[in-house]
């Protein structure tokens, strides 16, 4: 399938140029994206990581080429093969779809340990600044309003109660605040923080009112 799809999008002969990949890049992403049902993880996701990435690795000084890459392959592993373990499936799918455009080694080895170590659950921890801003990207999309949007969105995908979205925010969400590894995170971090503690704070006064 990845290869299918991949060799339908390298047909047009890509020339060398980081635009051109870049662009190849992003249409296989959509590609692998248009039969994906989840709403909480969907293209959208992937859109707001990557202009947050690029937002704050502007600010860090991190290599925008390999965010930009990064950031738009982080989860096609969760598409494709399903969310266990997903940041590795991805990084090998990186791997794979950026060796068959010819690109250097040592960028393809930064892609891939951006997106290794992108996920809050998995056990790869970011090196390179690169992969701390991806990180952090991805954790900043799951706070805030976009992050209580996206909280109650995956649980009517699943099927999970009022009262277990609750919990995830004290087994979650408010814990990422804390995990920011670069100074621009942090400090977007922390506004979208209060404002999930601040609405949780009405969303519990609001279920107080009908006991």
């Amino acid at each position: 399938m990845i290869k299918d799809i991949f060799i339908n999008i390298l047909s047009s002969s890509i020339s060398v140029r980081f635009n051109d990949v870049e662009r190849s890049i992003l249409e296989y992403v959509k590609e692998v994206y248009k039969k994906y049902k989840s709403v909480s993880h969907g293209f959208d996701h992937v859109m707001r990581v990557y202009n947050l990435s690029v937002k704050i690795g502007v600010k860090e000084n991190a290599d925008i080429n390999v965010l930009k890459i990064a950031a738009l392959l982080h989860d096609v592993g969760r598409v494709l093969y399903g969310e266990r373990e997903h940041a590795l499936k991805s990084a090998k799918i990186a791997k794979e779809l950026l060796s068959k455009m010819g690109l250097e080694k040592e960028f393809i080895s930064r892609v891939v340990e951006a997106i290794k170590a992108h996920s809050f659950s998995g056990k790869e921890r970011p090196v390179s600044i690169e992969a701390k801003v991806l990180s952090d990207a991805d954790k900043l999309d799951a706070i805030g309003a976009i992050g209580i949007a996206r909280c109650f969105m995956y649980a009517g995908e699943h099927k999970r109660s009022l009262e277990k979205s609750i919990e995830h925010f004290y087994e979650k969400l408010f814990l990422l605040k804390d995990l920011m590894y670069t100074k621009t995170a942090k400090e977007i971090a922390i506004q979208r923080h209060i404002f999930m503690e601040k609405y949780l704070q009405e969303l519990k006064a609001e279920l107080n009112m009908l006991k």
